[in-house]
């Protein structure tokens, strides 16, 4: 039992232990998934502004929620800020924070009703009949080929898959920081090393 032990660990080491020397690349391959998606968002909040409150305070068609002035604002500037730093690597546990408010607040008041997948299950005969229908209809009175050119239709589900994945990557950011070498927070932290919020062992 030692020796199979001994020989899993030799393997494991051999395996992964040449991948020490990019440790850095986790923390910066999730920054840079979720500048655009934060960038993207917040500039399209902040860019119609007015909708982006009506569509947070209205409690008919829209989240209803209180304070829709203030909430739209930190929301939009929230996105747009943090997908800067993010790039950046400059406060990025701190910036995570909030942006992992929003997406819970996301999760639970625009997604939760609908479940979790994102798009529809193409496999589920209901679906499957409203696109057959879809595809009938784009066919006899739409430019069908030019409509599928980039891809074939889907319905959209509108569920917490995608909230709950940046949430997820948010929270690793947490505890990974910005990164080595490719952050601003790795050369603060070397800059300030008795400052440095590297406790407990983290990877700045």
């Amino acid at each position: 039992m030692n020796r199979l032990a001994s020989c899993y660990y030799t393997l494991h080491e051999g395996v992964f232990g040449s991948l020490r020397h990019l440790d850095w690349l986790p923390a910066l391959a999730l920054r840079l998934y979720l500048v655009p998606v934060f960038w993207f968002a917040g500039v399209q909040k902040i860019g119609a502004m007015d909708n982006t409150i009506e569509w947070f305070g209205n409690p008919d068609w829209g989240l209803g929620l209180p304070f829709p002035a203030l909430l739209a604002h930190l929301a939009a500037y929230t996105e747009a800020i943090g997908a800067l730093l993010l790039l950046l690597g400059l406060a990025t546990r701190w910036v995570a924070l909030p942006l992992l408010v929003t997406m819970a607040v996301a999760a639970l008041t625009v997604h939760w009703q609908n479940g979790w997948a994102a798009i529809a299950d193409s496999g589920s005969e209901e679906i499957a009949v409203r696109l057959g229908t879809a595809h009938d209809l784009l066919r006899e009175h739409g430019n069908y080929a030019w409509l599928t050119e980039h891809g074939n239709l889907v319905i959209l589900n509108n569920g917490i898959e995608f909230a709950a994945t940046y949430f997820i990557m948010l929270l690793a950011l947490v505890w990974l920081g910005g990164g080595r070498f490719f952050s601003v927070d790795y050369y603060l932290s070397r800059l300030f090393p008795r400052h440095s919020y590297s406790r407990p062992k983290m990877l700045d």
